[in-house]
């Protein structure tokens, strides 16, 4: 057996296709631009292409782009300031601050100071209890993007076995929350769970969001499960820098009925899924329908 590949980078395509056909649609009917802003603080240089990813992505589905690039040594007040007239400005319905953030500065405080509404990301500890609470909140991008990949494959979802390795507050505990409200069974295990390798066996729908390389192996597969990569690892392989996923892809291919690849899984719906965000949070800020197929 070898698994079906979920081309995410197809995938995401389509969700961009989707966002920039609503976007245009908005513009005709309503005369209105749904609009992203992205704060980067400092010279990080894998945030510093994350931002120009971004950007390139909101220009292309017709969106207005705002970016503010504030030097490392930018204090907090003057952080905070910027992002209180951003949740003043009626054009800007998604904000977003790229993490991490320079060590100085409080990073919960900032993402806090971001309005619910507008906090696309889904970090705002309003939008964790909404989510949490199973009310209307806004979903952290890279698990509602997982969860859009499942809808497609699996169609209905509910009854599945799902295992979620990992605890974070960014995939592994949003990812468990969507799973429950999809009305799966779900486990959430992690580095120091007692038998991992059987408590992933148990999993129809099996999520790695660990951040270790190649951690999950195909002996800890049950036949013909999902496998949802979420990890990015860069590792050295033979003399030369490599990605690799939190599985290992090879031996879990073998076994699984469906696997994302990495890279060219999860990753690109990231920013597909900041880009539906930002497209919810103008139809939300308007009092109008929510694109279907997009949100949670």
């Amino acid at each position: 057996m070898t698994a079906k590949v979920i081309d995410g980078k197809a995938f995401a395509a389509g969700v961009r296709a989707q966002v920039a056909a609503h976007v245009a649609k908005l513009a005709e009917e309503n005369g209105i631009q749904p609009g992203l802003a992205v704060v980067l603080v400092g010279e990080d240089p894998a945030s510093k292409v994350y931002v120009k990813n971004k950007h390139a992505s909101t220009i292309e589905v017709g969106m207005a782009s705002f970016e503010h690039r504030l030097p490392a040594e930018t204090s907090e007040a003057t952080l905070l300031a910027l992002i209180d007239s951003l949740n003043a400005d009626p054009k800007v319905h998604g904000i977003l601050v790229q993490l991490p953030l320079p060590a100085h500065l409080n990073s919960e405080l900032v993402i806090n100071r971001i309005s619910p509404a507008k906090d696309v990301d889904g970090f705002h500890i309003s939008n964790v209890g909404l989510l949490g609470t199973g009310q209307k909140s806004m979903v952290p991008c890279t698990p509602l993007g997982c969860l859009m990949m499942l809808r497609d494959h699996h169609g209905k979802l509910a009854g599945l076995n799902a295992v979620v390795v990992g605890r974070s507050n960014i995939v592994g505990k949003p990812m468990a929350q969507l799973l429950l409200g999809d009305s799966c069974t779900v486990t959430i295990a992690h580095s120091r769970t007692k038998d991992l390798a059987a408590v992933c066996r148990g999993a129809d729908i099996l999520v790695a969001a660990v951040g270790r390389p190649e951690m999950i192996t195909g002996d800890m597969v049950k036949p013909g499960a999902t496998v949802i990569d979420v990890g990015i690892n860069r590792i050295e392989r033979d003399g030369k820098a490599k990605l690799v996923g939190d599985v290992h892809y090879e031996s879990a291919a073998a076994v699984a009925g469906a696997i994302t690849p990495v890279p060219g899984g999860v990753g690109p719906m990231t920013i597909a899924c900041l880009l539906a965000n930002t497209l919810t949070s103008c139809c939300r800020a308007n009092g109008l329908p929510e694109p279907k197929g997009l949100t949670a």
